[in-house]
């Protein structure tokens, strides 16, 4: 049976403008499908997307389930579309409230959304809940990029006995994508939901962009850094954590270096 791989992408070109990380979101993915292995791919519908240029159409069997955030219901809404030259299909989670507005992270001012913690938050479960809906069970979970870096939290403490994720191995790609912002102050009351425990969100609690990453790196399998140099704090993180790491492959020829990781681990 083929292996199975996740990505949970922050950005994918050309659905966003081309930069590292949304080149590595359009070119893992296929590259890995080439190699013999079953993908799905995931990224936030954010408002500057255009639907009727990339063809976006919402999947309504998938759609119209209520993620509860802070006590707050927000509907789920899936759409879909296909990257053709690459027979590749990519999953946008959206929401009108969170995912309309004409910028991605930042206004056009360049003041940080104060409800990126929110954002963030339900991208992560927006994923989990559609595979869930899928039937999809993933031997590996790749998150790209620090919005999605609430999934090997959930997956390893709220959806533990679950099937479908009982085991899956999650792998962190760490990019240069910091930000000097704070996430809020009630990020872990966001976060929480059943099976996971006030305990476990400690990491979480500065709401800054290294919590993200300690949570991120904590709760998954492994870390692959994805750039030249990363935060300091973070990389003293990663050689204590005892996990596999994948040094910085390049910008060129990653994919066989990307697939033999995922191989080395699903061995383990």
């Amino acid at each position: 049976m083929k292996k199975r791989i996740l990505f949970v992408n922050q950005e994918i070109t050309p659905y966003l403008p081309e930069t590292f990380q949304s080149k590595i979101g359009r070119y893992l993915p296929q590259g890995i499908q080439e190699k013999g292995k079953e993908i799905r791919t995931f990224m936030p519908r954010f408002g500057i997307i255009n639907e009727r240029r990339n063809q976006l159409h919402e999947v309504i069997r998938l759609s119209g389930m209520n993620l509860i955030i802070d006590d707050q219901d927000h509907p789920l809404i899936i759409k879909v579309a296909s990257i053709q030259q690459a027979r590749m299909q990519v999953y946008f989670i959206d929401n009108e409230e969170f995912f309309q507005r004409k910028t991605v992270l930042r206004d056009k001012k360049n003041v940080f959304y104060k409800d990126n913690d929110e954002r963030a938050v339900f991208y992560s479960r927006g994923v989990l809940e559609t595979v869930k809906k899928l039937g999809w069970a993933p031997d590996i979970i790749h998150i790209n990029g620090w919005i999605a870096s609430m999934v090997p939290l959930y997956v390893k403490k709220a959806l533990k006995d679950n099937p479908l994720f009982a085991d899956t191995k999650v792998v962190m790609s760490i990019y240069n994508d910091s930000f000097p912002e704070k996430l809020g102050n009630t990020l872990t009351k966001k976060i929480k939901m059943e099976g996971i425990e006030d305990s476990d969100l400690d990491v979480f609690k500065g709401g800054t962009y290294t919590d993200l990453m300690k949570g991120a790196l904590k709760y998954s399998d492994a870390v692959i850094i994805n750039c030249d140099t990363i935060d300091a704090e973070v990389q003293k993180m990663v050689e204590e954590s005892g996990k596999p790491v994948l040094p910085y492959p390049g910008a060129e020829d990653y994919v066989d270096t990307f697939d033999n990781f995922y191989n080395s681990l699903l061995e383990e």
